[in-house]
């Protein structure tokens, strides 16, 4: 199903986040996980890229099978960083060949063997500049539907941590806006003050495409910490902070689980009270909290 028609529902899209793994015994358990998640009748998943490509292939067979072997339809990532003109254009192709309708174009990270990496040696210097080579992809006819590719990008409700400067920040959310994005989708965030404030400044800048929040549960205090490396130094507010140091102090292995799972589920609900265009679940392969988050929105 193409973005445009997901988003298009009078009500918000709800979706996941997978990330393709590295050992093959951990595919059974993640198909599981799918199937598990499948029964909630998500709106799309998206299937993550690892950096420079690295999990190129693993992530385009995870694709092909959630298309082929499910009803949800899922949204690979894709990336600037390490790939040529030509290598994004086969990857279209396979992926438009599959059916798959929708692609979140990203920036990326370089490979982290290559800290020094230049930008600007590559093909596609911005996730614009790859927006702008998906769209003339899709002006080409190659894609069976008409519309093309859906296609969505990035967003930080908290800042980008490569640009400190937040009004340049925007100027470059413009450019993705400009080039043909669809839709964003946020990086995690534990304060929807920073989403709402975020979707506003977007609109006054004349971002008018649908803004999808990013929502990760804490289910731990050594998973928050490795959150924080992953989100780039992910904001934690004092509210969330205090609710895990009570939860932490019990002599209760599960009592920071369900506090983490309870404060993102208060967020979600708010979300939906404040019309967002949708949620969208980092489950790190797991389902246990975003079922549990589903039950206490009563979805």
């Amino acid at each position: 199903m193409h973005i445009s028609d997901i988003l298009g529902s009078p009500k918000p899209s709800l979706s996941f986040e997978f990330f393709p793994p590295r050992a093959a015994t951990a595919w059974d358990e993640l198909y599981e996980t799918i199937r598990d998640l499948e029964t909630l009748s998500p709106s799309f998943v998206s299937v993550t890229y690892g950096a420079g490509g690295s999990t190129r292939e693993l992530t385009h067979d995870l694709v092909v099978r959630i298309k082929e072997t499910t009803s949800i339809p899922p949204v690979p990532h894709l990336t600037c960083v390490g790939h040529t003109r030509d290598e994004v254009d086969a990857i279209l192709t396979r992926y438009a060949e599959a059916g798959v309708s929708n692609i979140l174009a990203l920036r990326g990270d370089p490979p982290k063997d290559q800290p020094d990496y230049d930008w600007s040696q590559g093909h596609f210097r911005f996730a614009a500049d790859l927006v702008t080579h998906i769209r003339a992809f899709n002006e080409s006819g190659k894609h069976p539907d008409p519309r093309g590719f859906g296609i969505g990008v990035a967003g930080f409700p908290e800042g980008h941590p490569a640009t400190p400067n937040r009004v340049d920040e925007l100027d470059h959310m413009k450019a993705k806006a400009d080039a043909g994005a669809d839709y964003i989708c946020t990086q995690l965030f534990f304060d929807n003050h920073d989403f709402f404030d975020y979707r506003d400044r977007c609109a006054l800048a004349g971002i008018n495409i649908p803004i999808i929040a990013g929502i990760m549960p804490v289910t731990s205090t050594g998973g928050m910490k490795r959150m924080a490396e992953l989100a780039a130094g992910a904001r934690y507010p004092a509210k969330l902070l205090k609710t895990l140091d009570r939860a932490s102090s019990k002599n209760d292995p599960g009592a920071v689980e369900r506090a983490g799972i309870h404060y993102a589920a208060q967020q979600s609900a708010e979300l939906l009270d404040g019309d967002v265009a949708g949620i969208h679940f980092y489950t790190l392969n797991k389902s246990h909290a975003t079922r549990q988050i589903y039950a206490s929105l009563g979805l």
